[in-house]
């Protein structure tokens, strides 16, 4: 994951943000309280809510390195290593009571892993790769499903025009309005009318398709150093507690 912002004397691929490390800082900051909440908190709906910015911000900044990378190959060995290294701390974070029943609910890496490898078989016409990644991610046990290769469809396919990528973007989501069950504890619930936790990704539209130029430098491996990271912190901690 490359985490060198792209400056303004480079010719724009994209037409939407290029601030991507501060994309991916206000995308694991997202993710941290989600986990926090998941564990630690599942009453309380608003961590999950705030959480769903993290996704769709990490396929944003996953679609921006694939079309900026000078090697697509390592780009994604480098994503497929950690999503290796961070799949027994997610199992302990989450799943520690039945660590065999849980080896292979994959981690978020791995979601983000295929989906990239699938919009990359789109843009290099790879139709076998993209089928195949496609069918993978839909039918096994994978975070969001195909959900990340759609959004990175939007995301590339879009990446001229950024209105027409905020209208798909926001009919992907549509679905959290209708699909969910009133009293569901992750649901904000209006009466008799439910709206899922997952359009809480709304909240990551103006931070994708409007331009910010906060000149954030971090280095590139503590985004990928992050993750195993607060995964291990949070098994410990729920070792440490008892949950």
């Amino acid at each position: 994951m490359n985490t060198k912002n792209i400056t303004v004397t480079d010719k724009p691929l994209l037409n939407t943000n290029l601030d991507t490390n501060f994309l991916k800082l206000v995308a694991i900051i997202s993710m941290f309280i989600d986990h926090v909440g998941a564990a630690f908190f599942p009453e309380y709906p608003i961590f999950r809510w705030l959480g769903r910015l993290a996704f769709p911000i990490f396929c944003y900044c996953m679609t921006v390195g694939m079309l900026y990378t000078s090697n697509i190959r390592r780009y994604l060995g480098r994503l497929g290593l950690f999503a290796v290294i961070s799949q027994p701390f997610w199992i302990l974070a989450f799943n520690p009571q039945d660590i065999l029943g849980n080896l292979t609910n994959w981690n978020i890496f791995f979601t983000l892993f295929i989906s990239l490898l699938a919009v990359w078989g789109f843009k290099e016409k790879k139709w076998w790769l993209f089928i195949l990644a496609f069918l993978v991610i839909s039918l096994w046990n994978f975070d969001y499903s195909s959900t990340g290769i759609l959004l990175m469809l939007v995301f590339y396919l879009c990446r001229k025009k950024p209105s027409l990528g905020a209208v798909l973007y926001v009919l992907l989501y549509l679905p959290a309005f209708f699909t969910a069950s009133p009293g569901d504890p992750l649901s904000l619930t209006i009466g008799n009318y439910g709206i899922g936790f997952e359009a809480g990704a709304l909240l990551a539209l103006p931070l994708i398709f409007l331009h910010t130029n906060t000149s954030l430098r971090i280095p590139k491996w503590f985004f990928y150093a992050f993750y195993p990271a607060h995964l291990a912190l949070i098994a410990l901690v729920r070792f440490l507690l008892g949950f």
